[in-house]
């Protein structure tokens, strides 16, 4: 199984003062949709955090700048995207929250080295931001660092205030692995599903690190947990096929190829390698 299958959450909150424009669960505000290559991560739906500040003169209007820009984010609209944030970093040089939304356009332009500087500048303009740390370690991660993200979910899981540390874990774990620290990554995901069991992409990497151990019996337990957990992606189905040959299950290895044939038509072979192919 490629770690670098393993998609990562990306979390920064767009909190504007003006106005809230989404909520969800775990303190989740609005969405943006961000695309990775296989070489880096599968899609996933990171949130993006911008708060505002109440005693900067311009603060006010750099807020509507940056909530059009969210809007045109979300609806697919990139440039405009770019010029309210823009817009807005004008008015306030300092925001941090002008640069997230910078940098996942960028990211959704598929100019990761453009989004890198923004979410690095981010963190420096805001040091003390969780949520923007995690960010950071995010895109390290994704860009074949993982060992150097590692102490950016440090600096998240330092702040206080950051309300999904599951996430954080979750992504550190991760990345541990993706760095060969197979004993941090294992610590790091048991505390994430500890603070919400339902994490589904803990609950896929410790599958994933089980079956690479050689313990077969608790992948499976983490493997079925995780597709009950959230919707099944083609790596999930590769792994609960693998998992399940490995002890002699062959009915239900080929059920899981077949599903994941169903549900992900690219995919060819049995599921058996990385790229579905034996």
């Amino acid at each position: 199984m490629n770690l670098r299958g393993r998609p990562l959450i990306l979390v920064a909150t767009i909190v504007l003062a003006v106005a809230t424009l989404a909520t969800g669960a775990c303190s989740r505000l609005t969405f943006v949709r961000q695309d990775f290559s296989r070489e880096g991560y599968e899609r996933t739906s990171p949130e993006v955090d911008v708060s505002g500040k109440p005693g900067n003169r311009n603060a006010s209007e750099a807020m509507k700048h940056l909530q059009l820009a969210q809007v045109r984010l979300m609806s697919g609209d990139i440039d405009t995207a770019e010029r309210e944030a823009n817009k807005a970093l004008k008015l306030d040089p300092a925001s941090a929250d002008a640069h997230t939304v910078l940098a996942a356009a960028a990211a959704r332009r598929g100019a990761p080295a453009e989004a890198g500087r923004h979410y690095l500048r981010a963190t420096e303009l805001a040091p003390g931001n969780g949520a923007l740390a995690n960010n950071y370690g995010v895109w390290l991660c994704g860009q074949g660092q993982p060992a150097e993200s590692l102490v950016w979910f440090e600096r998240a899981l330092a702040d206080a205030r950051y309300g999904t540390p599951a996430l954080a874990l979750a992504n550190s774990g991760t990345c541990a692995m993706r760095a060969g620290q197979d004993v941090r990554a294992g610590r790091e995901l048991r505390k994430a599903i500890g603070l919400d069991p339902n994490n589904a992409q803990a609950l896929g990497a410790l599958a994933e690190l089980e079956f690479r151990k050689g313990n077969a019996f608790e992948a499976r337990a983490f493997s079925e947990r995780r597709l009950a957990a959230a919707p099944a992606d083609r790596n999930a189905l590769q792994l609960a096929s693998q998992i399940e040959e490995k002890l002699g299950d062959t009915a239900a290895a080929a059920r899981y190829v077949q599903r994941m044939r169903a549900e992900f038509p690219q995919t060819r072979g049995s599921g058996m390698g990385d790229d579905g192919t034996r």
